[in-house]
């Protein structure tokens, strides 16, 4: 039995909402987050038993205990290392990490960086709100250049990490972002993060409304949406616009887009470019496009499946072990050696 086996059962949302009261701020994006899981998973024909949450440290590791799966709640950033341990003892199981900007980026970046670079076959959803919630409201990894907060009261002089770009460099074989309070988009994304083997990087723009409310109403804010968001989809023109009028063209052999009018004077919808999952150099470029200036790309930007880690790793263990037993104390004694008198 795998991951992919479907339940004895048809499961409901209801199955996977635990019995452990809901603890977020009112009004936090994880709990649209959480609803958006917990209404996918029936749809994907998990099993519970197989299914498991990993987080970290922060407002969204809190996941694990609302779930009614198998979970883990770690320690700051070390939720990718768990997980990989995890998955190479048991390949059956279906992993999912649970991680913020701050966790994640941050103290917990390294650990990142080699789960993407490793393709380990996990779904990794990051939390992006820009600021550190649980300790009080900090700036993070991510928070914007001038973000006043308790640690930069003068204004953050850092420039801001950009997550999806990130895992891009980092070597991850799938990168898709949604948003919190996107619910059935967001399940959908979810859903395709799950079906790629190997390992899966999910941003998801969450709303902090105690600490950083209205981090991403640029992009978000109802009257603006259809300007600052590009849902993406393979094979389809990239397209955007209140009336679905405007696009996207590349220019400069291939090193910029820009903005065009389509139709109605502007120009044909042969001329704007076309969404290749498979192209890393347009994901990369995609990945980089910030409101207002540009809309930001939603949806699964980069999808180029690869063999596993867990697969590399297997095949090795199964040639080591065709060899016959070992013997340790040969192996301790083998090699350069020493004696301590």
């Amino acid at each position: 039995m795998t991951p992919l086996d479907p339940p004895a059962q048809k499961l409901t949302k209801k199955d996977f909402v635990s019995d452990q009261e809901v603890r977020w701020c009112p009004g936090c994006g994880d709990y649209a987050i959480l609803a958006a899981v917990q209404r996918a998973l029936p749809d994907m024909d998990v099993s519970r038993e197989k299914t498991v949450f990993v987080s970290g440290i922060g407002c969204s590791s809190r996941f694990p205990y609302y779930m009614s799966t198998y979970g883990f709640h770690t320690i700051h950033g070390r939720a990718p290392a768990l997980a990989t341990g995890l998955k190479l003892a048991n390949p059956e199981l279906d992993i999912w990490v649970i991680t913020g900007d701050g966790d994640g980026l941050s103290i917990g970046g390294n650990h990142l960086m080699h789960l993407l670079r490793r393709n380990v076959d996990v779904q990794l959803m990051l939390f992006n709100n820009r600021i550190y919630g649980l300790t009080k409201g900090q700036y993070s990894p991510t928070s914007l250049l001038g973000q006043r907060s308790p640690s930069t009261p003068m204004g953050s002089v850092d420039a801001p990490l950009n997550p999806t770009l990130f895992a891009l460099g980092a070597g991850s074989r799938f990168v898709a972002r949604g948003i919190d309070t996107s619910i059935k988009t967001l399940g959908d994304v979810l859903t395709e993060a799950r079906a790629h083997r190997g390992a899966s990087f999910v941003e998801i723009l969450q709303n902090c409304p105690v600490f950083n409310d209205g981090a991403w109403d640029g992009v978000t804010a109802k009257d603006i949406a259809s300007d600052t968001q590009m849902w993406v989809e393979h094979g389809k023109p990239l397209r955007f616009g209140k009336n679905n009028d405007k696009g996207l063209r590349i220019v400069e052999g291939g090193r910029r887009v820009e903005i065009v009018t389509v139709g109605d004077g502007g120009v044909p919808e042969s001329e704007l470019a076309v969404h290749d999952e498979t192209n890393r150099t347009l994901a990369f470029l995609l990945a980089q496009l910030t409101a207002p200036e540009m809309p930001m790309a939603f949806g699964v930007l980069y999808r180029d499946p690869q063999p596993s880690y867990g697969q590399a790793v297997s095949a090795q263990n199964t040639q080591a072990m065709a060899k016959g037993a070992g013997d340790i104390d040969a192996l301790l004694r083998s090699g350069h050696t020493w004696t301590v008198e």
